[in-house]
C-alpha cells in the first residue's frame, strides 16, 4: 500500500485507533493516503482539516462538484493516479450523469479543458493549471483574469487553496508509494454542514 510502515485499523491504539475512528469508512476501512500518516498521527489531523475545510466546509460557495474537477485536472498534471482516481469517482457521482463525467475526463486528460468547459468555469481550470505547472509566472493579472471571468475574490481563494491542497496530496502520494489496493474508491467526507465530521461513506 505504501513504501513506509503503517499501522493497520485492527492494530491501532490510544490516539490513532480515535483518529481512525473519526475518517473510517464502511467496514472499517481506513484509505491508504490515511493509513500513510500513521507513524505520525498529529499530520493526519492536519491533512483531514485541510483536506475538510478546503474542499467540503459548508461556507464555501462553488459547486463541490466543481472543485472536485479541479482536483482530479491537478492530480493529473501531476500524474497522481491515486488521487485522480478517487476523485473522479467523487465527482462522477456528485455529477450524477455518466456522460457528462467522461466528458469531462476525457477533455481533462487530453489537457484540454475547452473541450468541456467554457466561461469562468475554464477560466479557473486554465488557472489551476497554471498555478500547478508554471506558478512562478503568475502575476496579479492572473487573479485579475478570474475577476473578468466572473470569480470574486473568496471564490478565487477557493479555487487558489484546491488546486494548493492537491499538490500537497499528490506529493503525499507520489512520494510514499501509496496505492488504491484496499482502498474504497470515491469516499468522501459526507457531511459538508459539519466540517468537524470526517466520516467517509
Amino acid at each position: 500500500m505504501t513504501w513506509i510502515s503503517t499501522i493497520s485499523y485492527d492494530d491501532a491504539e490510544g490516539a490513532l485507533k480515535e483518529l481512525y475512528d473519526r475518517i473510517k469508512g464502511p467496514n472499517d476501512n481506513v484509505d491508504n493516503i490515511m493509513l500513510a500518516h500513521s507513524l505520525r498521527p498529529h499530520t493526519m489531523t492536519g491533512h483531514m482539516t485541510l483536506y475538510k475545510y478546503v474542499l467540503h466546509h459548508p461556507r464555501n460557495t462553488l459547486p463541490k462538484s466543481y472543485l472536485e474537477t479541479v482536483g482530479v485536472y491537478v492530480s493529473l498534471l501531476n500524474e497522481c493516479d491515486y488521487c485522480v482516481e478517487h476523485h473522479f469517482a467523487g465527482l462522477a457521482r456528485l455529477l450524477g450523469d455518466d456522460e457528462r463525467a467522461a466528458e469531462i475526463r476525457r477533455s481533462l486528460e487530453a489537457g484540454d479543458p475547452a473541450a468541456a468547459f467554457t466561461g469562468r468555469e475554464l477560466a479557473g481550470l486554465e488557472y489551476a493549471a497554471r498555478l500547478t505547472t508554471a506558478a512562478g509566472t503568475l502575476d496579479e493579472g492572473a487573479v485579475e483574469a478570474l475577476r473578468d471571468a466572473g470569480f470574486d475574490d473568496g471564490e478565487i481563494l477557493e479555487l487558489n487553496q484546491v488546486t494548493a491542497y492537491f499538490a500537497y496530496a499528490n506529493r503525499t502520494v507520489l512520494g510514499l508509494g501509496i496505492a488504491t489496493d484496499g482502498d474504497i474508491i470515491g469516499l468522501s467526507p459526507g457531511d459538508s454542514s459539519d466540517p468537524d465530521n470526517w466520516s467517509h461513506r
